[in-house]
């Protein structure tokens, strides 16, 4: 039997980092990467796409059953229209139910033989991996986690409408924290990073120490990437 794989859970709100700092992270480590909130995305967007309202539990319970991972490199997945859906059928109970055998099966076994994963998401240390061998809750203020968002959104060409980034976050915030299923809470037992103030290359130093310090690291030890 092959020893257990190593995981690493990573939970935060929207526009916290967390998906930068997992690839990250998974790259240094030699881990494979799983964006947890693809999975929600690809539901969404499914919806969208067939012209079905993101709160009907139903039809979003039968596309989260009938995903295919094969479209999780889809760019349209990153677009907000597909953000805001996602956090819409997140809160659906059918949904989380379908999507966590998933996700359970992909920390168990990663692919191409990897030792280890990095998951990121909202309920990975909490529900998903309760048993993770580090968890990292990733945080930033609010207005800085929408000033990031606008930057990335102008990069990519986006027209920008005042404040409009800040409600949304909110908006999702609120979803997150308060669904009755899996909401966002950080875990007993997690490493809070509050990147309020840190650029990227900081958050991956901080995150790269604490798991130095709970015993694996990556090829040339936890101190190897800088």
């Amino acid at each position: 039997m092959p020893p257990p794989s190593l995981v690493v859970a990573i939970d935060g709100p929207t526009a916290s980092g967390k998906g930068t700092l997992a690839r990250r992270l998974a790259r240094h480590l030699g881990f494979a990467h799983l964006d947890s909130g693809l999975l929600y995305r690809a539901v969404g967007l499914g919806l969208l796409r067939v012209g079905k309202d993101p709160a009907d539990r139903a039809a979003a319970a039968e596309m989260a059953r009938s995903l295919d991972p094969s479209g999780l490199a889809d760019p349209e997945l990153r677009s907000e229209r597909t953000g805001h859906a996602a956090s819409v059928v997140a809160a659906v109970p059918e949904v989380r139910g379908a999507l966590l055998d998933f996700q359970r099966r992909f920390a168990a076994s990663p692919p191409g033989g990897a030792r280890g994963v990095v998951i990121d998401g909202r309920d990975i240390g909490t529900v998903v991996c309760p048993t993770a061998d580090a968890k990292i809750f990733l945080d930033a203020g609010v207005e800085q986690r929408a000033a990031r968002r606008e930057k990335e959104l102008r990069q990519r060409g986006a027209a920008i409408i005042e404040g409009a980034v800040l409600r949304d976050l909110q908006e999702r915030d609120a979803r997150d924290r308060n669904r009755a299923v899996a909401p966002l809470v950080r875990a007993g037992d997690a490493f809070v990073l509050d990147t309020t103030d840190m650029d990227a290359d900081q958050a991956f130093r901080e995150a790269l120490a604490y798991i130095g310090s709970r015993g694996f690291g990556g090829p040339g030890g936890p101190a190897a990437e800088m």
